[in-house]
């Protein structure tokens, strides 16, 4: 199902789900969350390999293809069919959206926001980590990646990035760990890599969670200025809304609101 872009104004948002691993409700509860945090037109896509249990108002199209050699069934840079110079009969700004994450306040911002390509800093969503200092160049690489959690692209224009991956894709794995890094790195070579500001898009277990004791006689927070809160690491998700996530020295409390924007 599609609805081409017939409004200057409108904008897409895109997701992507593949496997098992996430159920439909995922992408409904997102795009949901979606309608209620954003008032401009818009296009919801989810790009999948199965389109049971989707919501009406979801458009659906097949996984873009990589273009890696034939039999080749590895999808763990998926994400990076994304930078084709032809994305379905799509045209213009796309905000990508992982499935496990919860809108928590308007979206706007993340499209009025300037910058040619905007994504989360990875480091923003994890404590310090002091000793990475050893290695001061690893160290200034991992401090400049972007979580593809949450971006925002011109569609289209970035087709360096997979063009790259496509030219040596033995090689991309081989120095990179994951797909983000990579991306990151042909986004900064380009001139391109920009980061949301560090308050929108937050970390559940760092920005929402007190910190250790604090955890045991507080409740997780939503801080002020956060649009998106994000499961990077763990717990995941899944695990804190069945209640579970605890460690010895950190307690996570009652978490209603956050069960309530997700299912709204």
């Amino acid at each position: 199902m599609s609805t081409a872009n017939d409004n200057e104004n409108l904008v897409n948002v895109l997701c992507m789900k593949w496997g098992t691993l996430y159920g439909a409700e995922y992408v409904n509860n997102l795009y949901r969350g979606v309608k209620r945090h954003l008032k401009r037109p818009h296009r919801f896509v989810c790009f999948t390999d199965n389109t049971a249990g989707l919501d009406e108002g979801i458009e659906t199209f097949p996984l873009p293809e990589l273009g890696l050699p034939a039999g080749s069934k590895d999808r763990r840079w998926q994400k990076l069919a994304l930078f084709r110079r032809e994305l379905a009969d799509l045209k213009g700004i796309g905000l990508f959206l992982d499935l496990d994450l919860v809108i928590v306040d308007d979206l706007e911002p993340l499209f009025q926001h300037p910058g040619k390509f905007l994504i989360i800093r990875d480091d923003d969503l994890f404590r310090a980590k002091p000793l990475r200092i050893v290695n001061p160049t690893r160290d200034r690489f991992l401090g400049s990646v972007g979580n593809s959690s949450v971006f925002r692209y011109e569609i289209g224009a970035h087709a360096y990035i997979l063009d790259t991956y496509i030219a040596d894709p033995v090689a991309a794995m081989s120095k990179y760990e994951i797909s983000q890094q990579f991306q990151s790195a042909q986004l900064a070579a380009h001139g391109h890599l920009q980061y949301w500001p560090r308050e929108w898009c937050v970390s559940f277990k760092n920005a929402c969670v007190p910190s250790h004791i604090n955890s045991f006689w507080r409740d997780p927070e939503l801080p002020p200025e956060a649009k998106i809160v994000v499961f990077a690491g763990s717990p995941k998700m899944s695990e804190v809304f069945e209640g579970g996530g605890q460690k010895w020295y950190r307690r996570i409390g009652n978490t209603d609101w956050l069960s309530k924007a997700w299912r709204g």
